[in-house]
């Protein structure tokens, strides 16, 4: 399959929001991809400054389907097997592709170059003071700004492996791109797995130093999409403390201990069980206790009803974990139903929020001559009984 040319559109907004050229140019599926291990296929949605925006859909054997654009990296929808071998698609979106363009819940989106917060939208590093867009609370940058990696149409490639079905999205962040420093390469990986497990791996390299902070925004409801809250979820986060934030979610730079507070999921039990506690529900970093670059189970998620399990892997030392206190009913998604606070729920495999000015917190600095990778893995079996 021939890839789009090497370079991403900067995209325009306004005061307004966000200003596209877009021209609709849907067409039927055509086949991209096919071995032994699934199939591939795309299609062609519009376009967006003269960038085309693909959907492509994997279908593994062991009986999954991702449909993922190269608009802003979403999983636009992931179909899983239930304990009935029914298919279900587990992940909030909206209706249309078109919708991404202007909306910001960051369904199933690459969030980049930093996400989470930086407190006063600024940093310092090698003595030179970054100053970046604020688009949280009017002082703090979040997401990487108001044009992060979800705005931006990516360069993809999809190829069928011995593993699974790739398919890889590269993306050139230009120097000063939200003010943060050095042109960035960012490359990253989907491989939908022969086993029912969606990888995602990370790598990058700049040519100044920089600050960096990757992860996918999915929000997960393992009872399908539009049904109901995940208050009945049972979790488990592999994780001794958390790191504490203010009213605008900056961390303080303390960890505090789990232990004896609502965010104790050490042992597993209901998601619901003790979210009164915690007026707009959990959107707290978690520690992780694996030695960061290591991967190790972090978390762990099912849903009885259906029998849907979902485990996590990763590297990252850090794991914010929200239940979508930011939706209010405003959007709705593929069947039309509307989505509200905890009708899903985000593991969002990162380094810690505002780790630039906090030097207890692992590093987020990438240098010239370094290269970033990281692994998440999103593995999906059944309950047995």
């Amino acid at each position: 399959m021939k890839t789009g040319q090497h370079h991403s559109t900067r995209i325009a907004f306004a005061a307004a929001g966000f200003v596209f050229s877009a021209i609709i140019v849907c067409s039927s599926f055509i086949l991209c991809s096919r071995g032994a291990n699934g199939t591939i296929k795309k299609e062609l949605c519009f376009t967006v400054d003269n960038r085309n925006v693909y959907l492509f859909k994997l279908f593994s054997p062991g009986g999954m389907v991702a449909e993922i654009s190269n608009l802003g990296g979403v999983i636009f929808r992931l179909y899983v097997p239930d304990r009935q071998g029914h298919l279900g698609n587990v992940v909030l979106g909206f209706e249309s592709l078109n919708d991404y363009l202007n909306n910001v819940p960051h369904f199933g989106a690459l969030i980049g170059r930093y996400a989470n917060r930086i407190a006063n939208a600024r940093f310092t590093l090698d003595g030179t003071t970054y100053h970046l867009t604020a688009n949280s609370h009017g002082t703090n940058t979040i997401h990487g700004g108001k044009v992060g990696f979800d705005k931006n149409v990516w360069d993809a490639r999809d190829t069928a492996t011995s593993d699974g079905l790739q398919l890889t999205l590269t993306h050139l962040s230009p120097d000063g791109h939200e003010g943060f420093p050095g042109n960035l390469w960012v490359s990253v990986t989907y491989t939908l797995t022969n086993d029912n497990a969606l990888r995602i791996d990370y790598t990058a390299t700049t040519d100044k130093p920089t600050v960096i902070n990757f992860t996918n925004h999915c929000y997960f409801n393992l009872a399908g999409e539009g049904n109901g809250d995940v208050l009945n979820h049972y979790i488990m986060i592999d994780a001794d403390s958390v790191t504490p934030v203010d009213t605008a979610g900056i961390p303080t730079g303390a960890l505090e201990a789990v232990a004896g507070t609502p965010y104790d999921f050490r042992n597993p039990r209901l998601i619901g069980s003790e979210v009164s506690r915690l007026p707009h529900g959990y959107d707290i970093n978690y520690v992780l206790n694996h030695p960061v670059g290591v991967q190790g189970l972090s978390a762990k998620v099912w849903e009885e009803t259906r029998g849907r399990v979902l485990e996590l892997f990763t590297t990252e030392p850090g794991l914010q974990f929200y239940t979508a206190s930011g939706l209010h009913g405003t959007y709705s998604g593929a069947g039309g139903k509307r989505y509200y606070g905890s009708y899903g729920f985000c593991l969002e495999t990162e380094h810690f929020p505002d780790s630039p000015n906090e030097p207890n917190f692992p590093s987020t600095v990438l240098r010239p001559g370094q290269e970033f990778r990281s692994t998440t893995i999103f593995k999906f079996t059944t309950l047995t009984h």
